[in-house]
């Protein structure tokens, strides 16, 4: 900025002279005088201290900013701690365009709370990851994410595994016009998610072009992680339709790997369902009226014959059929619980898997991924996964693995706060993270004045108090074992109060191998 223009600056805001007369403001409730204040401290993420505390106690930030490949060779460069502060902050405050990284640039409170020189601009931001390439950014990112969980997955836990749709509207590398059901023929990425079900947290994500949605393009780094995961591998893997292809089943089958995957709606598939329906040994129906069979099936391209399950339920109440007469009209057929006197109406699924759990648990087992698609839905629409796109596919996907790191650590925080039961970002932001901070610094001390902005405030002090336990409980196992695992500590502290919610399954048998 020029002198003219700093001087003309500091003349509007009356530097060196008396305080501006208030701007007198007439408002629905009455007229209120304002005085603009542009030299205090403040912020509208107070509460964000809280969490800097809970990072700075596990020690996975300071982790996370020394592994980073960012360097420069310029004086003027900033900092790579400001860089992926900045990330950091925009990813919690729920953004997901770079532009809107301009709205954090005046929170010198948020950044001091962090250890930041400064907020740095969208620019800065873009530029720097820009700098990280493909090989050094997943050698960097995907060990932060795996190090995220894996002391947690010390008790049986289910893998899910999902492709999310990610429409994009410019010419960015890999948008390419693929499987897009909510947007035809709009060009897209594909975001391939690794989920740990049972505590809803990524172990990795992977961005693919638009063509490249199909589970063929996942199956080497499932078969990766797998193998990372060593002894701490799932008790299940877990997938919808587009998983149960032979690629996906090979992989999991040569690292005897228990799994229950959905199969596509095939004339084979349909064949083998219109065989079984006649049998008279189908299971009692459970609790949500399913009943279920097995048999064996070998579809073209299997190399071998695998066990299946069908399960049925029958439909009882109305069906509407929607569909538009010569392409423009639309007309709804409605009927009733049967089409004629005595017939029955039945919607089905049929699933591959080698696990000898109970036949009837199969269904329940299947429906518990219910769960799993809450998260994969928070994780799209809650968080940035989807968003901070670039032109080129790296920026993207390093993006991408940073929200889903920046996602578990909120998720552990949640957790620590309120362990008998899960908190999505858009309930936990407003009560954890939202409130008005004005900074005081006097005699080296900065005093932190919070106004909550949420309605159940005395609610907000109980999760804070249980999250100041989990941190106490860290330092003091910190100040015995000069070595320890901080991090490691911290979550089997919150897994151990949070274990009787989450009732992780048991192993499974194995199956005899079929020919």
């Amino acid at each position: 900025m020029g002198e003219a223009r700093r001087k003309a600056l500091a003349a509007r805001r009356g530097a060196g002279s008396e305080p501006a007369e208030p701007q007198v403001v007439d408002t629905l409730g009455g007229r209120m005088h304002v005085r603009w204040d542009e030299g205090a401290a403040a912020t509208p993420h107070g509460q964000l201290v809280f969490f800097a505390e809970f990072l700075a106690a596990a020690g996975v930030f300071e982790r996370w900013v020394s592994a980073c490949p960012l360097a420069y060779r310029s004086g003027n460069a900033p900092d790579k701690r400001d860089v992926l502060g900045t990330l950091l902050l925009g990813l919690l405050a729920g953004h997901r365009r770079y532009a809107h990284i301009t709205a954090l640039r005046g929170d010198a409170v948020a950044a001091q709370a962090l250890g930041m020189n400064k907020v740095v601009s969208e620019d800065a931001l873009r530029r720097a990851l820009e700098r990280i390439d493909e090989a050094a950014s997943a050698a960097w990112m995907r060990p932060s994410l795996m190090h995220s969980v894996r002391e947690a997955l010390d008790r049986p836990w289910v893998l899910d595994i999902d492709a999310s749709v990610k429409p994009l509207y410019g010419r960015q590398e890999g948008a390419e016009i693929g499987y897009n059901p909510t947007k035809p023929k709009r060009p897209s990425h594909v975001l391939h998610t690794f989920l740990v079900s049972n505590l809803r947290l990524v172990l990795d994500v992977q961005v693919s072009s638009g063509k490249q949605h199909t589970s063929v393009h996942a199956k080497a780094a499932l078969g990766r992680l797998l193998d990372e995961l060593g002894e701490r591998r799932p008790a299940l893997v877990r997938g919808d339709s587009g998983y149960g292809n032979e690629g996906i089943l090979l992989t999991l089958e040569q690292r005897q790997q228990p799994y229950l995957l959905r199969l596509r709606q095939t004339k084979n598939v349909q064949r083998l369902v219109a065989q079984q329906f006649a049998r008279d040994d189908w299971s009692r129906a459970d609790s949500q009226g399913c009943q279920m069979v097995e048999a064996q099936l070998q579809l073209h391209g299997w190399s071998a014959r695998r066990r299946v399950v069908i399960v049925r339920q029958r439909i009882r109440g109305g069906i509407a059929r929607e569909r538009r007469v010569d392409g423009k009209q639309l007309r709804l057929d409605l009927a009733g619980p049967s089409v004629h006197e005595g017939e029955l109406l039945w919607e089905y699924a049929v699933f591959v898997t080698d696990v000898a759990y109970p036949l009837e648990a199969i269904a329940q087992l299947y429906r518990d991924r219910a769960d799993a698609e809450n998260a994969f839905d928070e994780l799209k629409n809650q968080w940035g996964l989807g968003g901070f796109t670039t032109q080129d596919l790296n920026r993207s996907q390093t993006v991408a693995r940073a929200c889903a790191l920046v996602y578990n650590w909120w998720s552990w925080y949640c957790r620590a706060a309120h362990p008998t039961g899960r908190l999505e970002a858009i309930t936990s932001r407003p009560l954890l993270l939202a409130a008005v901070g004005k900074a005081v610094s006097h005699a080296n001390q900065t005093t932190l004045y919070l106004t909550p902005l949420h309605g159940r405030a005395d609610v907000l002090k109980r999760l804070i108090v249980n999250i100041g336990e989990a941190i106490r409980h860290v330092k003091a196992a910190a100040e015995q074992f000069k070595d320890l695992d901080r991090w490691g500590c911290l979550l089997r502290y919150i897994s151990d109060r949070i274990a009787p919610v989450i009732g992780p399954p048991r192993p499974p048998p194995r199956l005899p191998a079929t020919g």
